[in-house]
């Protein structure tokens, strides 16, 4: 089958329209490194855009119509979005759906030592990472630390230019003969990832020491919590360690108000530091952290915000914990998504019951958007080339997923696929079909599974990437853009229900 590069297809106005958009993206991710930072995002864009929240509306008994936007969040990490349509809701949705979250480093609940005069955060990776890739890099702390008064604080650190940043060390070249004999995977350890935080030792000089105890107005509220600490260790062990570990307690109480004992109730994130770029001499890609999946996620969300007079009503779903098998309440496989349909339908005339319920979710008609792997020129034994997807050849089309043969995957209908075919035709949008590397390569999987449990229709469709799950992942701008313009049509031309 012959392959089109999209570039070639745009016209001047086109071409400014995707420098346009693939500016917007790059803010919104070096705004939205977490889930929580990308919900906090979209909802200040889709709110200035009209939408409304769910859970308002119910509070007020609202009567919804077509054209009514509506949204709802679950637990700061999950969102879904809905455009009403002009038909009743059991005759079902087009739904796009993505995830935020991305491979990362997260801080475990007992996490500050010290060792050899450093202070640590220890760790434990999330999701499928190259282990080797985060050592030696700047990296950046994002998240919360909720405390028991019921205040949060939240944290990101790393990312403006006056910040400190944080690393991971790695064995220097001249010592390392041992640790080069060992295979990727076992390089560097999951329990050697710990994060370098300081290295500087607290100290008070006696005379202040002696003050201490009578609240010394010259000592700040940390120095004050390391002392107190300093001394309860003494109590408890008759000795005193941990100099540079303290220092740190001491900033973080001075700085954020946080103890040690607040990390149990924190959701810290270690991601690259440092803003997304424009790649290539020709600025044609963007490099970034955590195209996977926001690289879908983004223009799904714009998608439905730019969509007009739809007949089937429109859904957007972003959601989290896909790269940890989409468990958990905030995960796909969570029921907060039917709860938010079955509430929408209850605001609407025809109202709610099971039965319609069910009608609506199997009539539904859905996009996976998550990620496809670009064919690597440099790799090429891992892809067979006829079926792998290319950066810059529109949007990807996977019919099944999973590994080997096909397991976990969902695979799509013929029947749906001829339909968006129809579509996408007919609105000049730039599309490719792939597969995820060689039979017997590898494989991987999306939250397309999940969805089609209803019954409904999926298939799965993102932008290509090249060094997926890296710290630095590649995507080329003109993917995205006809990402976006592929997902729009999606919402206003498709109509397809199993007979």
């Amino acid at each position: 089958m012959n392959r089109k590069n999209v570039w070639t297809t745009y016209n001047a106005t086109q071409l400014k329209a995707v420098d346009k958009f693939g500016e917007d993206y790059k803010n919104f991710l070096d705004n939205s490194k977490t889930e929580r930072e990308a919900i906090d995002s979209i909802v200040n864009e889709i709110e200035e855009a009209g939408y409304k929240e769910l859970n308002t509306l119910i509070g007020s008994k609202t009567k919804l119509k077509k054209g009514d936007k509506v949204y709802s969040v679950w637990m700061n990490k999950s969102i879904v979005m809905f455009q009403l349509g002009s038909e009743p809701l059991e005759q079902g949705l087009n739904i796009l759906g993505a995830h935020i979250d991305s491979p990362r480093i997260d801080v475990k609940q007992n996490p500050l030592y010290e060792d050899g005069g450093f202070a640590y955060l220890d760790t434990h990776y999330y999701g499928g990472i190259k282990k080797y890739q985060f050592v030696a890099m700047p990296l950046a702390i994002h998240g919360v630390v909720c405390k028991k008064d019921g205040t949060t604080v939240q944290l990101n650190v790393g990312e403006d230019e006056d910040d400190p940043v944080f690393f991971i060390s790695d064995l220097l070249i001249h010592l390392s003969a041992d640790q080069m004999s060992k295979t990727a995977a076992k390089v560097i350890e999951g329990e050697a990832l710990d994060l370098i935080i300081g290295h500087r030792p607290f100290v008070v000089e006696s005379k202040e020491k002696e003050k201490a105890e009578k609240v010394d107005p010259k000592l700040t509220a940390g120095q004050k919590y390391a002392l107190a600490a300093e001394k309860a260790e003494k109590a408890e062990s008759g000795k005193i360690s941990g100099a540079v570990r303290r220092g740190v307690l001491a900033l973080l109480n001075d700085l954020y108000g946080i103890e040690e004992e607040d990390f149990i109730s924190a959701e810290l994130e270690i991601v690259p530091a440092g803003k997304s770029r424009d790649a290539g001499f020709d600025r044609s890609m963007i490099l970034g952290y955590g195209h996977d999946d926001r690289v879908c996620a983004y223009p799904s969300m714009r998608a439905i915000l730019a969509a007009k007079n739809l007949k089937r009503t429109g859904c957007c779903i972003l959601v989290d914990k896909e790269e940890i098998g989409s468990v958990g309440a905030t995960g796909m496989q969570s029921k907060f998504f039917e709860k938010a349909v079955a509430e929408l339908m209850n605001l609407t005339k025809e109202g709610y019951n099971d039965l319609s319920l069910k009608r609506c979710l199997a009539n539904s008609c859905m996009l996976s958007s998550d990620v496809s792997a670009g064919f690597d020129p440099t790799y090429a034994s891992a892809f067979e080339k006829k079926n792998a997807a290319f950066l810059g050849e529109g949007l990807v089309f996977n019919k099944f997923t999973g590994s080997r043969g096909k397991s976990g995957s969902n695979d799509a209908n013929a029947e749906y696929i001829a339909e968006i075919r129809k579509a996408f035709e007919k609105d000049g949008i730039v599309y490719q079909t792939a597969e995820l590397g060689k039979v017997d390569v590898g494989g991987g999987g999306t939250i397309a599974y999940i969805l089609a449990l209803y019954g409904m229709n999926v298939i799965d469709s993102g932008v290509a990437v090249l060094n997926m799950h890296a710290p630095w992942e590649v995507i080329d701008k003109a993917d995205l853009y006809e990402a976006y313009r592929g997902y729009v049509s999606f919402l206003q031309n498709i109509d397809f229900r199993n007979e």
